[in-house]
């Protein structure tokens, strides 16, 4: 069978087949796109692995410290629930605190005055002192300065021991 071939069809042919070549190329550039998507995408996820995985160990550590001081914080609940009981098993009627006084302003309260002499050698004053009463001085010119204060059942709280001697008024004009 002998066919015959016009330059028409020929043209037809060229166009069909350049038309077939143009969209060869552009499903190759869409692929290309699709892979270098696929590629940014992959990296995104390794990169949001890598990430979570970080933030695991980060909420790992933080739960660990976390632990450590719930159970810092039951230890110390515990000790303060039995100094409570022990304070209640007590009367305070009598007890005394000793507050140290930093040129007048409080500085610590202690459970004793030989507490509180032991203590103002870490604050720069020689551990043998010889501590003197202070008499009528201010408490603001004196550098260390002890002061005791009992209970007082009647008033429900602490009273200074020593009272200096009232000043008398001087007289409104």
């Amino acid at each position: 069978m002998i066919r015959v071939v016009t330059r028409a069809r020929i043209t037809q042919l060229e166009d069909c087949a350049h038309a077939a070549s143009e969209q060869a190329r552009e499903a190759s550039e869409e692929l290309g796109r699709h892979v270098r998507e696929l590629h940014a995408s992959t990296d995104r996820a390794e990169r949001a692995e890598a990430a979570a995985s970080e933030v695991g160990g980060m909420l790992s550590r933080a739960m660990e410290e976390l632990s450590a001081a719930q159970q810092e914080l039951l230890l110390r609940n515990i000790e303060i629930r039995r100094l409570r009981e022990e304070l209640e098993g007590e009367s305070l009627e009598g007890r005394t605190l000793t507050v140290l006084l930093h040129y007048g302003e409080p500085h610590t309260i202690y459970a004793s005055r030989e507490d509180a002499y032991a203590d103002t050698a870490t604050h720069g004053a020689a551990p043998d002192t010889v501590w003197v009463p202070s008499g009528e001085r201010p408490a603001i010119e004196c550098q260390w300065r002890c002061e005791a204060f009992v209970y007082n059942a009647a008033s429900n709280g602490f009273r200074r021991a020593y009272m200096p001697n009232p000043k008398p008024v001087e007289e409104a004009s």
